[in-house]
């Protein structure tokens, strides 16, 4: 059964206009850049550059914005656009011009257009003797390899893909015969199957030593003591000395686990970052300064700005110059707009980094991270009366360029724990500790967990093992077993 009934209920939206801010907000530096590029290309209102006459010109774009609220109604009779488009009557021809100066200037940067790791891989494959089905099969290897260099597929797979997709009916045999062909290109060890396949490749491919015969050995037949460092079996089973030991595993050590990252190739394109802020120390006081590529000379066209004007003084009026005076406002109004966004944009930024600057003083004046404060996302809204996802949008994508470094905002945010006193401290200093205690260690004899909680605890950060075992994992520290050194 059906049912209509009036509900009256509260809620709260946000305007296009506060989600577009916010979205600005969002941006780091660079792509600010292009989304105000993006705005001039889209609207003929909007102008870069510093405008001259700014008061008379903003007089008049205020008493225009008076005269075309949005609620008045705007008479057909009112207006005349002929005044305005009379240059339409000049010839296209005259206005265009074929000249082209040494001086000119191209401001679009083009990308080299190098050869892909593929590419690469296919340029060595045809200086090899290969029958048609043996190049077709090797083709299909090459293009199912990753970007570390792996292929990460069973034969029967590859074999199944060969029948479907290229018509070709083959072995398992077969493919794996010229997989080895393919496992003999360039960058060593690329085609292999798994980390010990690529290892060995690599290793069969030096210069026979007594340390890389010992190696292969210690790869291809006892590849899973070694990975679990248990070097008192390898000894045992090669029946060999820790300094030969050590030798051969310091030629497995400087191997390539990922070949295929080792092809930079000339096509690789380096993004670099930009600092959205800089805090330098200036006679022992930090000194904020946000980025003046945050802060572009925008201003509304004059031009666009009289066309209003003159709208409304005209005395011949048509219906399609209303249409065009509508238009006409929406620009003016949206470059209005942006500008003030952007102004917002740079105050929230500066009062946000302001605040986090503040609260950090002392690592900003020190750069001992042992002196980050507990810092939540919640503590800086508070601080500055803004609303959390605005302070996490500025932390999440900005870059801060200090005296130690160009650091993620971010960054500077941390739990806090309790340490024996009772004081709150960060999950940043206790990390830091962490990881200085274990770069100290006896490499012989590494610390397990259960014995960093303990140091911990002496030290007056009273936490139990397992989250010594967490905190060691985000630092992508491996277990003791794992940092084990003969």
């Amino acid at each position: 059964m059906l049912k209509q009934h009036l509900q009256f209920k509260l809620s709260q939206k946000l305007s296009p206009q506060q989600i577009q801010l916010m979205k600005l907000i969002q941006l780091p530096t660079q792509a600010f850049e292009q989304r105000i590029k993006q705005e001039i290309e889209e609207n003929p209102a909007l102008e870069g550059g510093k405008e001259t006459a700014e008061s008379d010109f903003d007089d008049d774009l205020d008493n225009s914005k008076d005269d075309f609220d949005d609620n008045d109604t705007i008479d057909a009779e009112d207006i005349n656009v002929d005044d305005y488009l009379s240059d339409d009557e000049i010839p296209d021809y005259r206005t265009q011009s074929n000249n082209y100066s040494s001086d000119d200037e191209d401001k679009n940067v083009p990308y080299a257009s190098g050869t892909s790791f593929t590419q690469h891989l296919l340029n060595q494959l045809n200086t090899y003797r290969l029958s048609e089905e043996e190049h077709d099969i090797a083709e299909f290897l090459v293009g199912s390899v990753d970007e570390s260099g792996y292929i990460r597929r069973t034969l029967s797979d590859i074999m199944d893909d060969l029948a479907f997709t290229q018509n070709v009916f083959t072995t398992e045999d077969k493919i794996g015969s010229v997989l080895k062909t393919v496992q003999q290109l360039d960058p060593a060890g690329v085609g292999a199957r798994n980390l010990k396949e690529c290892l060995s490749i690599q290793l069969h491919r030096k210069e026979k030593t007594p340390d890389t015969e010992l190696a292969i050995k210690i790869i291809d037949e006892a590849f899973d003591q070694f990975t679990k460092k248990h070097y008192q079996k390898l000894l045992q089973k090669f029946d060999i000395t820790e300094l030969q030991l050590r030798d051969a595993i310091n030629e497995i050590e400087h191997l390539n686990p990922k070949p295929g990252g080792s092809y930079a190739g000339n096509n690789r394109i380096v993004e670099h970052v930009v600092p959205d802020f800089a805090i330098k120390i200036v006679d022992g006081v930090l000194d904020l300064t946000l980025n003046g590529r945050n802060a572009p000379e925008l201003h509304v066209s004059r031009e666009y700005s009289n066309m209003l004007k003159g709208y409304k003084e005209a005395k011949d009026k048509s219906k399609s110059q209303k249409d065009a005076v509508v238009f006409i406002k929406q620009k003016l109004d949206a470059a209005k707009w942006f500008i003030e966004a952007i102004k917002q944009r740079q105050q929230t930024l500066f009062v946000t980094m302001s605040a986090i600057m503040d609260y950090q003083k002392e690592y900003f004046l020190t750069g001992d991270e042992r002196n980050l404060k507990p810092m939540i996302l919640k503590d800086i809204a508070d601080e500055i009366n803004m609303d959390v996802s605005t302070v996490s949008r500025v932390a999440n994508s900005k870059y801060v360029d200090t005296p130690y470094g160009t650091k993620l905002i971010k960054e500077f945010f941390s739990e806090s724990m309790k340490n024996d006193q009772g004081e709150d401290v960060s999950t940043r200093e206790i990390k830091k500790i962490l990881e200085t205690v274990i770069e100290e260690e006896d490499k012989k004899k590494p610390l397990t967990d259960e014995t960093l909680a303990g140091i911990l605890k002496d030290k007056g950060y009273p936490i139990a093992r397992r989250t010594v075992a967490k905190y060691r994992e985000q630092l992508d520290i491996p277990v003791a077993r794992l940092r084990k050194k003969i």
